[in-house]
């Protein structure tokens, strides 16, 4: 009987490209499956302690929809550093100015805030519009439920 735990090599990870159509989805439901396959949770080998997981591209950010009051009452926020230095803008703004940003937030807040999580953020690409410039990689389209 074999009692070890199966953890792959950096050798033996094989990574692939995916798309991600967020028109007239819900960001918060896109975020969750581009922050799935950044992990790599949707393969058999994946492992907490390591990274994973594949690229992902995520496009149409500008047509993804915030349910509810999310709107007006959703905030972010972030802070200059000094003295009444908080920043506030509201989703309905974030949307209008950069929908990217406000889909890369929601992504990034779904990954490990640690070095692991940095790691496989630098796998994200989040594009406004419906075109991208990683046509060369061949990315397969992921389907959103």
């Amino acid at each position: 009987m074999n009692n070890t735990t199966y953890s792959p090599k950096a050798g033996e990870i094989e990574r692939k490209w995916y798309v991600i159509d967020a028109a007239d989805k819900s960001l918060g439901r896109v975020a969750t499956e581009a922050a799935r396959l950044l992990r790599g949770k949707h393969k058999p080998t994946y492992t907490p302690n390591q990274d994973t997981g594949d690229y992902v591209i995520v496009i149409n950010c500008k047509d993804a929809v915030l349910t509810g009051h999310k709107l007006d009452q959703k905030v972010y926020r972030h802070h200059s550093g000094y003295i009444g230095g908080m920043k506030e803008t509201s989703a309905r703004v974030m949307m209008d100015k950069t929908p990217e940003k406000a889909m890369f937030l929601a992504i990034k807040g779904m990954l490990p805030h640690t070095r692991l999580g940095n790691k496989m953020v630098k796998k994200l690409r989040v594009y406004a519009g419906s075109e991208h410039e990683n046509a060369a990689q061949k990315p397969e389209v992921w389907e959103v439920k």
